[in-house]
């Protein structure tokens, strides 16, 4: 998912709102798979941050650590 996330981002296909909507196919990837991914928590300013990081820098390590922190099997 890092990996999708990362070539995503690096086409950049949207003017405005590449993040939004990054987040929200990373959402539905793993919904399909019966996952729950939140990359939008509202009191978490930490996620953000660390999101940024990782799709800004194309750094994998921190998106996947992010993906792995956050994700969860479907209640």
């Amino acid at each position: 998912m890092a990996e999708i996330l990362d070539n995503v981002n690096y086409l950049h296909p949207f003017r405005e709102g590449n993040g939004r909507t990054q987040r929200e196919f990373l959402r539905l990837i793993a919904l399909e798979k019966g996952l729950n991914l939140n990359l939008n928590p509202p009191d978490n300013k930490s996620v953000f941050e660390r999101y940024m990081k990782g799709t800004v820098e194309s750094d994998l390590t921190t998106l996947t650590e992010l993906i792995f922190e956050l994700i969860e099997p479907k209640s």
